[in-house]
């Protein structure tokens, strides 16, 4: 009876109203039935589906970051061409280039240089065995003994002695394992950072000039790649690979110094036409 006499009353309270989210998913879901039974019937129009999907990712929110980050880039100020590639085309990517390859110089002329040591182990030893065979034998007496005061050593004996030292001396500097490891570096870097330098010539202008310091460039990369092809034979003992591979790299050196003028002009259109960052 109680129950019975309650149901008006629970009949009269009032509703609470359904969040709102329902109506907009209800709306949403109203939206979508009448979109795909409009879809299934222009399934075959291409250009009622391309349209159908642009409004959708209008639709579509957009994270924080993406919007946020024009902002960090400031494409307009750190650029010569336009903004395209925002701070990849301003100042502080286009002064990479010539600081790299300002190091690599000086690294190359340390990779010469070791290189230089370790040769310099291998032909003293010649030095030494030439020596060696100009020493004259020391006298004995007639019954085969040797004499009681032993001469003085004699000029080239002495020479001998010290290119003795000196060989045991570059031996311990490990100048092989150095040079090696220094020429695998400077192959590594070099011919990536020629790669970038080109790149980013393109990033900020939109092209590539061909001159002196491109061509030049271009020789000193594959000059890199000739004499590090030429260490196999080298290993084998081929005394004309090893005077290739030292001629390739006085060259390359030669080429590096020749091109230092025209990088500087380089870095000063860089310092004109660009903007930091």
């Amino acid at each position: 009876m109680a129950a019975t006499l309650s149901l008006p009353k629970l009949l009269n309270l009032p509703r609470k109203q359904q969040p709102r989210i329902h109506s907009k998913l209800f709306s949403i879901s109203l939206k979508t039935s009448k979109s795909q039974s409009h879809s299934s019937k222009h399934s075959h129009d291409p250009q009622n589906l391309l349209n159908q999907t642009i409004l959708h990712l209008k639709s579509a929110p957009l994270p924080l970051t993406a919007l946020t980050l024009p902002f960090f880039l400031h494409p307009e100020d750190a650029v010569a061409a336009g903004g395209q590639f925002g701070i990849l085309e301003g100042r502080s990517f286009a002064l990479v280039h010539p600081l790299v390859m300002s190091g690599l110089f000086l690294y190359t002329l340390y990779a010469g240089y070791l290189g230089w040591q370790w040769r310099r182990v291998r032909t003293i030893q010649d030095e030494i065995n030439e020596l060696k065979k100009q020493v004259k034998p020391v006298a004995v007496t007639p019954d085969g003994t040797l004499p009681a005061e032993p001469p003085k050593p004699s000029p080239l004996e002495a020479k001998i002695q010290q290119l003795t030292e000196e060989r045991k001396e570059l031996i311990k500097g490990s100048y092989r394992d150095k040079h090696f490891n220094a020429g695998s570096i400077l192959l590594g870097f070099g011919v990536f950072e020629s790669v970038f330098g080109g790149l980013n010539t393109w990033l900020r202008t939109g092209k590539l000039f061909p001159g002196p310091h491109l061509f030049a460039g271009a020789a000193i990369t594959i000059l890199w790649a000739a004499a590090a092809a030429l260490v196999p034979p080298m290993q084998k003992g081929s005394e004309t690979a090893r005077n290739l591979h030292i001629a390739l790299n006085a060259i390359n050196v030669i080429l590096f110094i020749w091109q230092i003028p025209t990088g500087i002009e380089i870095v000063l259109k860089v310092f004109e036409f660009t903007k930091w960052p």
